[in-house]
């Protein structure tokens, strides 16, 4: 995987060699720096920022890169890179790393991207929502392969009515916490309907599959390409696989179903979406599945015009039921106890670097007291809010978020805890000091869960044009 790595950032070069027509390099340079109270910093001081900040109570970051996107006229092909190196250290530890370093390219509408890369995945609300059941930005990017297409395309022959996007990864969890040489799977495919029309509905479905890797006390699980074939259709493994994957999937499956709605009214785009995970087959509509009560219910409300409310957001988070206790006939182990994000055989479960890749409020890893690789708390109920907006040129940002916490089905808590989390965040463009940016965030945490803490989180950053070309 070094070796890969090395091989991209030298290839991320190698488009600046090709001719093109107003394309720009920009370089981005940034400083963060929290100090807070309690055990940990407070929830959504270091929640859903791609692992950038760590969960100590005091830490700093220096990051520094350049990039080009894609550019912003329709070109037969286009090209775009990122390479940006972050300086990460706080009380306990400092480390050095690409936070992201990829290639990309679309040709028509197919797009092509090497490395890692921060991704929006979901049709949650982009920023206010307290991150995606499935996939959250709570987590550092994942370096992949990833080919489809990306964003939504008009089918040919529908008139714009009919829109699909879909995309396939090949994905490295190169943290090596508990399983080594781990690889990822994840494919999707979303249709959306209504074209232009002030209405407009769309259904997606996400596979996920951790496979492969050194088990620690079971050893190297398969790797072929008939392995490859079993992984892509979840089906049970060869001779080769475990008897438990003989007997069920090779590797560990996670899939996500998810439907929206957008409605435009005037100035005003409301949405309501839904998402449910599930880890059991066979698959069955979402309103059908066993753990149906379960799941991500949100409404966002967004207006082009009033400046000072540009977004509202209401989200309702569930995920106690997990198609209840183990269900069993004549003895055999059939459905139940989901425990989602977790794995018999990948202890590590859906998580990088000991964050959770999903929904930041089934707990991280990290949190765990007693050095366990696995999640310690996956059955809660979340209530949370956001509003944001502008005010004077400053842009701000409320989040408020109120949980249940049960532990898991298999090692629940004796007594549920409760905790709020809370945000302000402030941020200024200073057009006249070189378009500096600064920021200024306040967060709590008040409960048991994480430990009553206050913190401030400070930014500032700088970004602008290398040269045009």
């Amino acid at each position: 995987m070094h070796k890969i790595r090395r091989i991209l950032i030298l290839f991320i070069f190698f488009p600046i060699l090709i001719q093109a027509q107003n394309d720009t390099i920009q370089y981005d340079v940034g400083f963060m720096g929290l100090a807070s109270s309690g055990n940990y910093a407070p929830f959504w001081l270091q929640s859903n920022r791609y692992g950038l900040l760590s969960s100590e109570p005091i830490s700093a970051d220096l990051m520094m890169g350049f990039h080009k996107d894609f550019g912003n006229t329709k070109r037969l092909f286009d090209y775009g890179f990122k390479a940006n190196l972050l300086l990460q250290t706080s009380t306990k530890s400092t480390s050095v790393y690409f936070h992201e370093y990829y290639v990309q390219a679309r040709f028509l509408v197919f797009d092509f991207i090497l490395g890692a890369r921060e991704e929006h995945l979901g049709n949650q609300d982009s920023t206010l929502s307290c991150g995606g059941y499935f996939f959250s930005p709570n987590a550092r990017p994942i370096p992949k392969i990833t080919a489809g297409i990306e964003h939504f395309t008009a089918v040919p022959f529908t008139h714009g009515y009919l829109e699909i996007k879909g995309a396939i990864s090949h994905g490295w969890f190169t943290d090596n916490i508990y399983t080594t040489n781990l690889w990822l799977h994840h494919k999707y495919l979303y249709g959306r309907i209504g074209g232009r029309l002030p209405v407009h509905f769309q259904y997606g479905f996400d596979h996920v599959a951790q496979w492969g890797g050194i088990v620690p006390g079971i050893g190297q699980q398969p790797t072929g390409f008939k392995d490859f074939i079993d992984i892509f259709f979840a089906r049970a493994g060869g001779s080769d696989a475990l008897k438990t994957d003989q007997l069920n999937t090779l590797g560990n499956h996670i899939g996500s179903q998810s439907m929206k709605l957008e409605v435009d009214i005037s100035d005003f785009k409301i949405s309501g979406y839904w998402q449910k995970v599930f880890e059991d087959g066979p698959i069955k509509q979402m309103w059908n599945a066993q753990n149906r009560a379960d799941g991500l219910w949100g409404l966002s409300i967004r207006n082009s015009k009033f400046p000072f409310v540009r977004g509202i957001v209401f989200e309702y988070l569930n995920t106690t039921d997990q198609s209840g206790p183990y269900l069993d006939k004549d003895g055999i182990i059939y459905g139940g106890n989901d425990s989602y994000f977790n794995n018999g055989v990948y202890q590590n479960g859906w998580t990088y670097y000991s964050r959770t890749i999903g929904t930041p409020f089934i707990t991280s890893p990290l949190y765990n007291s007693n050095g366990a690789v696995s999640i310690e708390n996956n059955r809660v109920q979340v209530f949370h809010a956001g509003l944001e907006g502008d005010v004077l040129d400053y842009r701000y940002k409320l989040l408020s978020s109120f949980s249940r916490n049960y532990g898991t089905y298999g090692n629940p808590y004796p007594k549920m805890i409760e905790n709020t989390s809370m945000l302000l965040e402030v941020n200024k463009q200073f057009p006249k000091l070189s378009n500096i940016e600064v920021g200024c965030s306040v967060g709590g945490d008040f409960g048991k869960l994480y430990g009553n803490s206050i913190g401030c989180l400070f930014s500032i950053r700088k970004t602008g044009s290398l040269f045009k070309y």
